[in-house]
């Protein structure tokens, strides 16, 4: 749809400079605020959370001009207006609990200015809240609706210095707790975030906040639905491959249907090239260091199975990479199943974008890269298209031999076969090729197996000790026969068992062996 519209009203964006182009959220207005009081709400970064905010805070103003034609417009009561406090942590970078409470202050102050309301506690972050939504209730003779968006970012921005982040975690605790006592003077709550701190850590004081995240009903509140994009933008992609943009963009799920990233599909309408513009916006450091430190096995990124702990709520010193990756959005729900009475999640990348761009950065740090992976991809693609396994052989020294030896004085790391096989993962992956991990036969599971141009590699990996390379790996893939999978699918199908050196860290013995 098309319709010249100020700023501020659900998920819309100029693309050309005419007419703007919007989806229509306000559905999802009515239907908070006619069933419930307090919610929150976990979505990943630009996924619109915050224009959902800016909605919701245009339609308790009673500013029924912003919806004309949209679901709201005839169903919302636009005889009263509600005062609105709107806290926005998301335009502030905070490093101590002192940062974080002067930051508070200077929001109440900017809510004051706007509902011409003026506090005598202007050095109490704790008193200046309550006071201010006392006085709009008795100014305006009205409920006051508070909103607060990215409401966990303080934490995030500190959560590498664990002591610093429980300090500014409970400032925030301290500051939410305000809410309850003043439940009888509140119309509306609605909180969002990346992460989902437990409530005891930080909502001890709000049990009666409603946690949307997952619930069914409120699955595509951010992003757009294929018949969305389809309709909204059906201009722009008369000559797009829509297969393709859906490869690249859509798939994120919270156990409804899959939505588009709306942050991509923008930028890729209006610079008309595929590339990792979500992706790009934000470097996840610390969850890539707790990768390492848990010694995480990156192949299962590709089929992850967790529980309802392992993707909901943490704190500061709890911290899951499972729960991170969920979360931050560079893993979603592919099914959720029950075993016993436990429910189980399946996890995977929601899309390509996020598969090539987030493996691309963990080759770089898992091998302590300082800039030339993209070098190394280029040599093996090189060498797997002219099947030539010495030079793939020289490609993977050569990764290898960017792993910082003070890596391994501080770890067991050498010994760690799985290591060496996830550094192969994230830099096939990266790398744009069709890789299958822990490729699972009738026999046993292939560590890793890699389609090209109908032939297929299948990879086994060992950690020697001794001085002498001796071929066990791929005495393995033979003797096991795990090729049979892929005879008669595939023209040429080759063994390659890699043996990597405990005291050397790197490849002893590369082994390959042609079957067809």
């Amino acid at each position: 749809m098309k319709k010249n519209l100020p700023i501020g009203i659900s998920s819309f964006v100029e693309i050309r400079s005419e007419p703007y182009y919007y989806v229509d959220k306000t559905q999802f207005v009515e239907k908070l605020v006619s069933e419930g009081k307090y919610y929150f709400l976990s979505r990943p970064r630009r996924f619109g959370k915050s224009l959902f905010v800016d909605t919701l805070k245009q339609a308790f103003l009673g500013r029924k001009e912003l919806f004309q034609g949209l679901y709201l417009e005839k169903n919302w009561d636009w005889s009263v207006r509600y005062p609105v406090i709107h806290i926005d942590f998301g335009g502030g970078d905070v490093s101590s609990a002192e940062e974080l409470k002067k930051w508070i202050l200077i929001q109440l102050k900017r809510c004051q200015r706007t509902l011409q309301i003026e506090c005598e506690y202007l050095d109490d972050y704790r008193s200046c809240f309550e006071e201010l939504i006392l006085k709009s209730y008795e100014k305006y003779k009205q409920k006051v609706v508070v909103l607060v968006d990215e409401y966990d970012k303080p934490i995030l921005d500190c959560i590498e210095d664990r002591e610093t982040a429980k300090a500014v975690r409970d400032v925030l605790k301290n500051f939410y707790s305000v809410l309850k006592p003043l439940d009888a003077y509140l119309k509306f709550v609605f909180l969002t975030g990346v992460s989902k701190f437990s409530k005891v850590s930080l909502f001890s004081g709000l049990n009666q906040l409603n946690d949307i995240s997952l619930d069914k009903r409120f699955a595509e509140i951010c992003g757009y639905t294929q018949e969305e994009l389809e309709e909204v933008f059906r201009e722009e992609l008369e000559d797009k491959d829509l297969e393709l943009i859906k490869c690249w963009y859509n798939g994120y799920s919270w156990l409804g249907e899959p939505v588009y990233n709306p942050f991509d599909v923008l930028l890729y309408l209006k610079k008309k090239t595929f590339h990792p513009y979500w992706f790009e916006t934000g470097t996840p450091s610390f969850l890539i260091k707790l990768l390492l430190e848990k010694r995480f096995y990156l192949p299962e990124l590709e089929n992850l199975v967790a529980t309802d702990s392992l993707i909901g709520s943490f704190d500061v010193d709890r911290v899951r990479p499972e729960n991170l990756l969920f979360q931050a959005g560079y893993l979603t729900i592919k099914r959720m199943f029950r075993l016993a009475d436990k429910i189980l999640y399946e996890l995977s990348y929601p899309n390509k974008e996020v598969k090539l761009a987030l493996n691309e950065v963990l080759a770089e740090y898992f091998t302590g890269d300082t800039g030339e992976v993209s070098l190394k991809t280029r040599d093996f693609l090189l060498a797997l298209e002219e099947n030539n396994f010495e030079k793939m052989k020289k490609a993977l020294e050569s990764l290898y031999a960017g792993i910082p030896h003070d890596w391994f004085r501080r770890n067991e790391l050498f010994r760690y076969e799985g290591y060496y096989a996830s550094c192969f993962y994230a830099f096939l992956c990266g790398s744009g090729l069709e890789v299958i991990p822990e490729d699972i036969t009738n026999k046993g599971q292939i560590d890793l197996t890699v389609l090209y141009r109908e032939r297929v590699y299948l990879f086994e990996f060992k950690v020697v000790d001794g001085e002498e390379a001796d071929a066990k790996a791929l005495v393995q893939l033979k003797e096991k026969g795990y090729h049979k999978k892929y005879e008669g699918k595939c023209k040429e199908i080759y063994l390659i068992g890699i043996e990597i050196s405990s005291g050397e860290r790197n490849i002893k013995g590369f082994f390959w062996e042609k079957l067809n």
